[in-house]
């Protein structure tokens, strides 16, 4: 049997996407719990080869996915498929390509009892 499994829009308190550029999309995880923020990280589900996978790029288009400590966070850059702005472009601002984010899953994170 399958270990339990949550979606990180359920442990994330911010997933977002904007434009780094014509050419570039960048994307924020935050946490607001550090131990869940930890877990994430240890679980070693934000790489550059599922991030790749779900934006259906090449891996070597990921071009940043690491994690913040200070920032209790993780960023992450790509090469946009299309140039904003550009014939084919569904996101000028490329503030709704986060959603492929909210999808992954986690092996189930259970919060300390305190």
């Amino acid at each position: 049997m399958a270990a339990p499994a949550q979606r990180l829009d359920q442990l994330a308190k911010v997933i977002r996407s904007k434009n780094a550029g014509p050419f570039e999309l960048t994307f924020d995880i935050m946490f607001d719990d550090p131990a869940a923020y930890d877990w994430v990280k240890k679980s070693g589900v934000i790489n550059a080869t599922r991030i790749a996978e779900a934006y259906r790029v090449r891996v070597d288009d990921v071009l940043v996915c690491r994690p913040y400590d200070a920032a209790v966070a993780f960023k992450i850059t790509i090469r946009r498929p299309v140039s904003s702005g550009d014939i084919g472009d569904r996101d000028v601002y490329g503030c709704q390509q986060h959603v492929p984010l909210t999808r992954i899953e986690v092996p189930a994170f259970r919060a300390a009892a305190g």
